[in-house]
């Protein structure tokens, strides 16, 4: 691959639009389930970068404020089809998820009620596991095999995360101490990081708004949020608690917890949430004030990533030229691979609940190491099946 953008074509614009706008109608999971179906389409199918390329893109894209599976789509993007492919794989990315959330909004306040997903979500949350594992299985030899140190460092981050510390505090940890090492002969991998998924309750209320809220104030709440907060779920909950409940007054906390589960059960970006409140604080001015709100939220919480990506991408080169900048990001991305496999195991207690989602679980991880199945079909096949279920009980 040429690393000057001005090379690439527009057919290679074209596949990048095509690949995300599909990873945005069925990467569902959360950005850890993002991470690996992004590793299966760029890595192992279509070869757009090695495994080492792409996981130094994750590392950056960890290391950045806002969503870092969304910032990852854009930093591929942007490997692949230069500038355009920055703006093309992003919005691609993003914008079959907001439409989705804005009318799952629009339902919201229209019936007071979000509708049923529990029979598709049951299908498709065993075959996430799968996916996630088909991507450790993949990418975890190639960051820790060569190095004993980058392996105690990975075991040493587990148990720092197991113990409730901080990700961000986790990652830069890591990245401070293997810096503060001598320089490792062979060079592992990049991994990239993601943020534990939880699904909220679906509680029944309307949407109030406390205090007029203006369109200028919320693309301005949601830009700062954007260009602040560290892609957990957990701390975007945290950043939009202190923003919209306590000082603006814009949503009650059942409304906030509405929006943060819808965020997280549809496919693509979990920050999409902003979608769901920039509807729920305008729509009582009619539905095309919401929908004027859906969107002006979601431009802004979203925009610092492409700027960030562009800012940051070009001195990844220079980052792996330094030896101890270089062993920093390694220790980055050994430390972002045991968040990963902390919240696998999070992820499995949720999701294998019973002997079929078991079944499912273990079928879909056989399909996908040793028969090589698209993840997107296994999704799709996984909501079939949980929606039959439902039916049937």
């Amino acid at each position: 691959m040429s690393d000057d953008p001005a090379t690439r074509s527009s057919s290679n614009l074209a596949e990048v639009a095509r690949v995300f706008l599909r990873l945005g109608l069925t990467a569902f999971g959360g950005p850890a389930a993002h991470v690996a179906m992004m590793q299966d389409e760029v890595v192992a199918r279509r070869r757009w970068m090695t495994p080492e390329r792409f996981l130094d893109l994750l590392g950056a894209a960890n290391l950045i404020p806002g969503p870092s599976s969304t910032e990852l789509a854009i930093f591929i993007g942007y490997e692949r089809a230069g500038l355009l492919g920055l703006v093309v794989a992003g919005v691609s990315f993003i914008l079959p998820a907001a439409s989705l959330v804005t009318t799952l909004a629009w339902a919201y306040v229209r019936f007071g009620s979000l509708p049923q997903v529990a029979g598709v979500l049951y299908g498709i949350k065993p075959v996430v596991i799968a996916i996630v594992f088909q991507a450790l299985w993949a990418l975890a030899p190639r960051a820790i095999k060569r190095s004993p140190r980058l392996a105690i460092l990975g075991l040493a981050a587990c148990a720092a995360s197991m113990a409730g510390l901080d990700p961000l505090i986790v990652l830069l940890a890591a990245g401070v101490v293997s810096a503060a090492t001598p320089p490792w002969k062979a060079r592992s991998d990049r991994l990239s990081s993601f943020q534990p998924s939880t699904l909220g309750a679906l509680a029944a209320a309307g949407a109030t708004t406390v205090v007029p809220a203006s369109l200028a104030t919320l693309f301005l709440t949601f830009l700062k949020i954007g260009s602040v907060v560290f892609g957990s779920g957990y701390v975007l909950l945290a950043f939009l608690r202190g923003d919209l409940v306590d000082r603006l007054h814009w949503l009650r906390e059942s409304e906030l917890l509405d929006a943060v589960a819808i965020g997280q059960v549809t496919p693509g970006p979990v920050f999409t949430t902003a979608t769901f409140i920039g509807y729920l604080v305008m729509a009582r001015r009619g539905f095309l004030a919401g929908v004027a709100g859906a969107a002006v939220a979601t431009f802004g919480i979203f925009l610092p990533g492409f700027f960030l990506v562009l800012l940051t991408r070009p001195l990844l080169a220079r980052v792996r030229r330094s030896e101890t900048a270089s062993a920093f990001l390694d220790g980055v991305n050994v430390a972002a691979l045991a968040l990963m496999i902390v919240v696998l195991a999070q992820l499995a207690r949720a999701a294998v609940v019973d002997l079929p989602t078991l079944v499912l679980a273990a079928g879909g991880t056989v399909a996908l190491t040793k028969l090589k199945l698209s993840s997107t079909w296994m999704l799709l096949l996984g909501a079939v099946i949980g929606a039959i279920g439902a039916a049937l009980r």
